[in-house]
Formats: structure tokens, C-alpha cells, sequence
């Protein structure tokens, strides 16, 4: 897929898009998918941005972005410290953004950036919120992923059900995409900093009114990986439980 033309994405002297790229020790990964995702937007018709929000890394994330920064004007850096998580940095890359429509992604490339486009047909047709999905099948989309993974995405899944909204398959993909209007009234209401943070996005989201698509997209597992398959499963469980307790 190509970029979608102006006249679906609009056009005008309004920040349209905002890329949102959370990042903590990502100086091996995050390079190859930064390159991509500004290459792709170098074409777009519209105003926008990218923020790579450095989470307290002790790497030379910084230095990277910086490097970037040289070539790209679009590329902005926002710094936090000390590390507080993936959450508290997604929120913190969306206020900040400027653009009517704000796309959170991961570091690590595991969504291709073209799978935009399918998010955003999906705002078209009226969603407020449109989420990647690993578990919703296409026959337009492959999935790449370990057996161990894809079951504990289950178990984690039931328990979502369960215990705060039915109907979303894959809460957890790194791939959302949401109109201004949800960033300027959820966002702020976030109280989890770590990876339990979809969930409340979505729960907060579904309470005022909002509507949510879940969208099939390409995925494929990305090595060195930040998350410890059992012990942030346990966490994220726990998060699930707060988000119940808290809203």
C-alpha cells in the first residue's frame, strides 16, 4: 500500500498526524524502524510529526533520535527521567502531540508502519479509536509469532474479559491509532505506567462513549524483546485487576 491521497487524509496548515514512538534502550532496534517511518511519511500530503518519547534509556537512544533530527525537522525527542514505563510514556508522546489523529507505535517494527492505513479507513468509517489486532484473521494479513506466546495472549485475553470488557480480542498490539478528541479526554485520566496500560485506554475509552474497531493487521515477533513473557504476564494481570478497582 501506498500512502492514502490528500484528498481522504485532507489537507490544510493543521498538524494532521502525530507518530508516537515510545522507547527505552532501543539503540538496536529502534534505527531501522525510525528510518522507515519517516521515509514513508516524507510523501504524505498533510502536516505531521514524529515523537520518540526516551524513557530513561542508558543507551544512546538519545543520541540516535538526535542523529535523526539532523536530516528530519519532523522528528521532535521528548526525555524522561528516571525510566517510568511504557504507559506513562505513551501519554506523555500524546499530549504532547499536536495532530487530529495520533498514532501510538512501537520501537521495534513488529507493525509495519503502512498498516496505518488500515487504522485509518477504520476512523473513516466512524471509529473514535482503531487498535492492530494479532487475533482478528485477514486473508490480506500474516501473522508471525511464537506458539507460547500466542496462548498466553489468550490467557491474558480471558482475563480482560472477564473482568472489564468483552468483544476486543488483542488489547496488547503496539499499533493504536486515535482521534484528538480520545487523547484530550482519556489520556489524562491514565494511572497505569506499565504495561497493563492498553487496557485502561480501552476501558476508559468504551466508558465515555467512544467507539473502538479493531482492525486485522501484518505483525511479526521482533528479537530482543523488552518483555519477559511469564513475569509481565503476571503483572499485566494485576494491572487488569487495578484497572477494575480504580474505574
Amino acid at each position: 500500500m501506498g500512502i492514502l491521497p490528500a484528498r481522504i487524509w485532507g489537507q490544510g496548515y493543521r498538524m494532521y498526524l502525530s507518530v508516537i514512538i515510545p522507547a527505552y534502550n532501543e539503540e538496536r532496534r529502534l534505527p531501522a524502524y525510525l528510518d522507515t517511518v519517516l521515509a514513508y511519511l516524507q510523501s504524505a500530503p498533510f502536516q505531521h510529526e514524529v515523537i520518540v518519547v526516551n524513557d530513561g534509556s542508558t543507551d544512546d537512544t538519545s543520541g540516535i533520535v538526535r542523529l535523526f533530527q539532523s536530516t528530519y525537522e519532523q522528528l521532535r525527542l521528548i526525555e524522561l527521567l528516571p525510566n517510568r514505563g511504557k504507559g506513562y510514556a505513551v501519554k506523555t508522546g500524546m499530549l504532547a502531540g499536536r495532530g487530529v489523529y495520533r498514532l501510538f507505535t512501537d520501537a521495534d517494527g513488529a507493525t509495519p508502519i503502512e498498516e496505518l492505513e488500515r487504522l485509518y479507513r477504520a476512523v473513516l468509517g466512524g471509529a473514535d479509536v482503531a487498535i492492530g489486532s494479532r487475533a482478528r484473521k485477514s486473508e490480506e494479513c500474516i501473522v508471525k509469532g511464537s506458539l507460547h506466546r500466542k496462548i498466553l495472549g489468550e490467557c491474558f485475553n480471558f482475563a480482560v474479559r472477564s473482568l472489564c470488557f468483552n468483544g476486543i480480542r488483542d488489547t496488547q498490539c503496539g499499533f493504536k491509532l486515535f482521534t484528538e478528541k480520545v487523547v484530550n479526554r482519556v489520556f489524562p485520566n491514565l494511572t497505569l505506567d506499565r504495561f497493563g496500560f492498553d487496557v485502561e485506554i480501552l476501558y476508559l475509552s468504551r466508558r465515555a462513549g467512544f467507539s473502538i474497531a479493531e482492525v486485522p493487521v501484518n505483525w511479526h515477533d521482533v528479537k530482543h524483546g523488552k518483555v519477559n513473557i511469564v513475569a509481565d504476564s503476571f503483572r499485566m494481570l494485576g494491572d487488569v485487576v487495578k484497572v477494575r478497582l480504580r474505574h
